[in-house]
């Protein structure tokens, strides 16, 4: 399977951290956070994002408040 980094990076990656080298790999990116018990930018919205908590436990409260 090929890569589609160009299209993942203008229609799904919002991560704002600007160092990633994974932004737009999404099989990198997965990997990475899903061993530190997170989830990857693009499951989380925008103001939530930017704070860069990307747990299990922010992403469980979002989906009880009904935001995702």
């Amino acid at each position: 399977m090929e890569c589609q980094k160009e299209m993942n990076m203008e229609q799904r990656c919002n991560c704002t951290y600007s160092g990633c080298r994974r932004a737009g790999i999404c099989c990198d990116c997965l990997a990475y956070h899903l061993q530190s018990r997170q989830l990857p930018a693009c499951c989380f919205p925008e103001d939530v994002e930017k704070t860069w908590d990307r747990s299990f436990e922010t992403f469980a409260s979002l989906v009880s408040s009904g935001r995702v």
